[in-house]
């Protein structure tokens, strides 16, 4: 069999794999009339917002293709270019919608389950969010590998990646305003003002909350590691072409495929026994996927490339991504987040300080990893070392994000038992899957920046080739100004991101406040709230606000292009990769330490709920949303996307 053809087989497998699963926890027992009416509320809400998000996205879409595909208008670009773009939108958009639309179907059936046990639970949850992983790894390397069937020339095939990157940072800045603007009102009307539980129906904002999860966790983190996943392979074709010639590019489309095929393996190693610990069963199915791929691409190199250098590039990154997901877990989990939480018995200010100290301390190891590995995999075999260091880290992507997905899952069946009233059993079972999908939402984001950062370098790289530069010289005073330039790019971004959060943060707390007042009986439990007012708050907060983020990250590498030229642009993304990697590692992991201190509290340390360090630790999580839902993730595709502009329009560029 020619092996050009393993990367789209690869890619209907995992799609196919999908649907089973997909069919498999479709199946699955829903609960009582309430748990289920529950469930079609958070579904309705988030394919509302879905709808309306990639309408909007479509807008956008078809404005640039017609930018790439008019004759005449850009020259130097192709229409297959343009076509390629589209694919890529197409094919993110449909992996966050097939994702969203599993997500939201299997809390029910996941609140149901913990009726019967942790183990029960377990098996509804983790298969769920495999749907997501899936379709992400299936839709992309379906895509980039017929694609590159057809075309046999990365240059057009890039903007497949394009089309992705757009979509993804729309979904994921759009997404993270709305989850953090409903999580913030209703935490801090609901828990702080007000003193009623999470997740508790008295809440108003409580449905707009859940639905949040699946929007920024689901769909946003899908698209984001999508993005990423499409990139790295595109970027290892591309150099891997110009330096070893086909032998190099099949060598990138058949890694892609063995980690694939090892992500499905690693699922069948999240088991779900009697006296099930889901944190240790999902970190088995991660260690077994990368042993897999280990194993897989060290056979697969020998065979198709010879050269075993190319092996150890790869395997380099697939041990960053691994330590850099470990580092994570640490600095939001244990000794790190019970020695946070100790600061909160003496105020929001102390809680604050000591997290922004955690988070700028979680930077450092991270780091070193990420240039210990780029020096490694460049003297191992050059820049394609690097590329396949990118491939290695994300080979196993269908893992991550299947990993990922299944934290709102869980986050989301907690929400119903408590909503539900299915007791304090089975509230209790919901937490521990809770408690696991918090751990490894922080593992995931962790991964997402480390994966970014590599991604980015190698595109990077993939930029100096298609611009035809032999180097960047910084004491020339325009690429020192580009350096400059892309350095507060993402500290403006963020600070954009966490605006529009304050923004729509403020309107759902006064809708909230608003209930509570004019509402006879609402906080006593006799009344029903207007879930749907705070829903459409937070939709249209969200949409209205992703707008200006969006379309800076593709304008500014325009400008810097035009005007002072490529050298100087790519001054300007090196400048991104160097402050925007710390920034989203630093933001990432303060909200992820503050979200797990307070967690820490209400199981009864410190005073418990309700104890003045309690309230002190929901205004260190409150402040600690924007931070990892919205401004820490969207830098990941800021820094890609910008890449990916400026070697899409590069032949413009003097």
């Amino acid at each position: 069999m020619d092996t050009w053809w393993w990367a789209p087989a690869a890619g209907v497998v995992s799609l196919a794999y999908a649907g089973y699963l997909a069919a498999s926890v479709a199946r699955r027992e829903v609960g009582t009339p309430q748990m289920q009416a529950l469930m079609e509320a958070i579904h309705e809400g988030a394919m509302a917002f879905l709808r309306r998000e990639y309408r909007a996205i479509a807008v956008f879409v078809a404005v640039l293709f017609l930018v790439l595909a008019a004759p005449g208008l850009v020259p130097q670009i192709t229409p297959q270019t343009a076509v390629c773009f589209v694919l890529g939108a197409a094919c993110s958009v449909l992996a966050g919608f097939f994702g969203m639309q599993i997500a939201t179907r299997v809390n029910a059936r996941t609140a149901h389950g913990a009726r019967q046990g942790l183990a029960e639970a377990m098996r509804v949850a983790f298969p769920g969010g495999a749907v997501m992983g899936m379709t992400v790894v299936g839709l992309g390397i379906l895509g980039v590998g017929m694609l590159y069937l057809w075309l046999r020339d990365p240059n057009q095939v890039i903007g497949f990646s394009l089309g992705a990157s757009s979509v993804a940072l729309f979904a994921r800045v759009g997404g993270g305003i709305y989850t953090k603007g409903a999580d913030v009102g209703a935490d801090l009307v609901g828990k702080v003002e007000a003193g009623i539980p999470e997740d508790d129906p008295r809440n108003p904002a409580v449905i707009a909350d859940a639905v949040g999860d699946n929007v920024g966790d689901v769909a946003g983190m899908g698209a984001d590691l999508f993005e990423s996943y499409v990139g790295s392979v595109i970027a290892g074709l591309a150099i891997g072409l110009a330096q070893h010639g086909e032998r190099g590019a099949g060598l990138a489309l058949t890694l892609a495929a063995v980690g694939v095929v090892s992500a499905i393996l690693g699922t069948f190693f999240v088991r779900a026994g009697g006296g099930c610990n889901p944190q240790a069963a999902l970190r088995a199915g991660t260690f077994a996927a990368a042993a897999f791929m280990l194993v897989g691409s060290y056979f697969v190199t020998r065979a198709l490339f010879g050269d075993v250098r190319a092996f150890w590039a790869t395997a380099v990154g697939l041990a960053s991504g691994i330590v850099i997901g470990l580092v994570a877990e640490y600095y939001t989990s244990g000794r790190e987040v019970q020695r946070l939480a100790a600061s909160a018995r003496t105020g929001p200010a102390t809680v604050i300080i000591a997290g922004t100290a955690l988070g700028m301390l979680s930077t450092v190891v991270p780091l070193v990893v990420i240039a210990l590995s780029t020096i490694a995999a460049f003297r191992l075999a050059d820049f394609y070392g690097i590329a396949l260091a990118a491939i290695g880290m994300l080979s196993i992507t269908g893992m991550t994000v299947s990993v990922d997905a299944y934290g709102p899952i869980a986050d989301n069946s907690a929400g119903i038992a408590e909503m539900a009233g299915l007791g304090q059993d089975v509230r209790g079972v919901a937490d521990q899957l809770d408690a696991a999908g918090n751990t490894t939402a922080a593992i995931a984001k962790g991964f997402a920046i480390g994966s970014a950062a590599l991604t980015a370098l190698a595109l990077f790289f993939f930029y100096r080739q298609a611009a035809g530069l032999e180097s960047i010289n910084i004491m020339d005073p325009d690429v020192t100004a580009g350096l400059f330039i892309g350095g507060i790019v993402p500290f403006l971004f963020a600070a954009l991101a966490m605006r529009a959060v304050g923004r729509t943060a403020e309107l759902m707390v006064a809708e909230v406040r608003r209930q509570f007042r004019e509402i006879p009986g609402l906080l006593e439990g006799k009344a029903r709230p207007e879930y749907a007012r705070c829903v459409d708050i937070a939709t249209a907060g969200a949409l209205r606000e992703m707008v200006v983020p969006g379309l800076s990250a593709v304008a500014v590498p325009l400008v810097v292009g035009f005007a002072l030229g490529k050298e100087a642009l790519g001054g300007l993304l090196g400048g991104a990769i160097v402050t925007g990697v710390p920034l989203a590692l630093y933001l990432a992991n303060s909200g992820g330490a503050w979200d797990n201190a307070k967690k820490f509290i209400e199981e009864g340390h410190h005073g418990g709920k309700g104890s003045d360090a309690h309230k002190a630790a929901v205004i260190g999580d409150t402040v600690g949303d924007p931070y990892k839902d919205t401004a820490g993730p969207s830098l990941n595709i800021l820094i890609k996307l910008m890449t990916v502009v400026a070697l899409v329009f590069a032949p413009l560029f003097r």
